[in-house]
């Protein structure tokens, strides 16, 4: 049993300060079996081509009705609520199928200069000193998803208050229904029992592309790279492990034999750690379907800021900036982003 530094406790470090969970991980082997938040084991997965395996392995199933008794914070099972997170097979691909009209690369392309127009009236709405983390890294892309699903942007307020509520468990019954009903605004909206896969549209959208933000921003203003979008995904995901899988057999990896019911893994930003390939937006059938429109979003505000803000620089040193995690298989996200815009014109 893996003994080093909580891979998911919330520590609130420097921007540059390595996570100190992820090396320990990788020099415990290709998988390690790590106490899990909601008790019991854990495994999970530090090597890229042993990733690549459970990404398309027919023994490891994302339905949450297979977790161990007990854990809570889950999203619904396949059977209460069928989503793309939760279902495998024929039935996940028919989803697949349903989203693409919605979120496919040439609606994506085609809304190209509609993200480009959001991202420079938000940000044109700065002045002086702004913290974009307070608000427009979470407006930003849900004011993209829902133009993108023709819901009307008078409930990107509502949206916002939802996204934050649903990840505190005694509040995310009554946000997620919130979400809900926002989705059946949509002027494109597919049948009545789709609605929830809009809902699953607009979270992930807002909680992924929200954490990526702050980081990219930090770098563009204060630790430029040649290819800052690329970068940012690979050394901070938006989501550091995959979605969990369960073991519907025994199964062996790496040497290592899974019991049936294992919960499964794979660490995404430690992957990405090392040369080679990455897996940001994961591999095989559930490769992430948002995956074009958060590198649009991402590179929108890259143009918007060097084309319309030049002068636009942080307001603490970088070195002075602090992530802290949202726990458990989340992602870690700026506590603050403070950006000095100068007057407006």
């Amino acid at each position: 049993m893996y003994s080093g530094p909580d891979p998911f406790a919330v520590i609130p470090r420097g921007l540059t300060e390595p996570d100190p969970a992820r090396a320990a991980l990788r020099a415990a082997g290709p998988i390690v079996e790590v106490a899990a938040p909601e008790g019991g084991s854990v495994w999970i997965v530090t090597e890229e081509e042993l990733a690549r395996t459970v990404f398309t392995h027919p023994d490891l199933a994302k339905d949450t009705a297979l977790a161990p008794p007990g854990w809570i914070g889950l999203e619904p099972t396949a059977a209460e609520q069928p989503a793309l997170t939760t279902t495998d097979g024929p039935e996940h691909t028919a989803l697949r199928r349903a989203h693409a009209p919605l979120i496919n690369a040439r609606h994506v392309r085609e809304h190209s200069d509609r993200v480009h127009e959001i991202a420079r009236d938000l940000l044109g709405r700065c002045e002086g000193v702004v913290d974009l983390m307070a608000g427009f890294t979470v407006r930003y892309p849900l004011t993209v998803v829902l133009d993108l699903l023709g819901i009307p942007l008078d409930h990107v307020d509502e949206a916002a208050d939802a996204c934050l509520a649903i990840l505190d468990p005694r509040q995310q019954g009554a946000a997620l229904c919130r979400l809900v009903e926002i989705a059946r605004t949509s002027r494109v909206a597919p049948p009545d029992d789709e609605y929830y896969h809009l809902f699953s549209l607009i979270f992930a959208g807002q909680i992924t592309t929200d954490t990526a933000l702050g980081f990219l921003i930090a770098r563009v203003l204060g630790d430029p790279t040649e290819d800052p979008v690329r970068e940012t995904l690979r050394e901070h995901p938006p989501a550091p492990f995959s979605l969990w899988r369960f073991a519907t057999a025994e199964v062996e990896l790496a040497g290592t034999r899974l019991p049936v019911g294992a919960p499964v893994l794979v660490d995404i930003q430690g992957v990405n750690a090392r040369p080679g390939p990455e897996l940001t937006f994961g591999a095989g059938p559930h490769f992430c379907i948002g995956a074009q429109l958060a590198q649009l979003e991402l590179r929108a505000v890259l143009s918007v800021l060097r084309t319309d803000f030049p002068h636009a620089r942080l307001a603490v040193p970088y070195s002075e900036l602090r992530q802290v995690g949202l726990g458990g298989i989340q992602g870690s996200r700026l506590t603050a982003l403070p950006v000095d815009f100068g007057k407006a014109a």
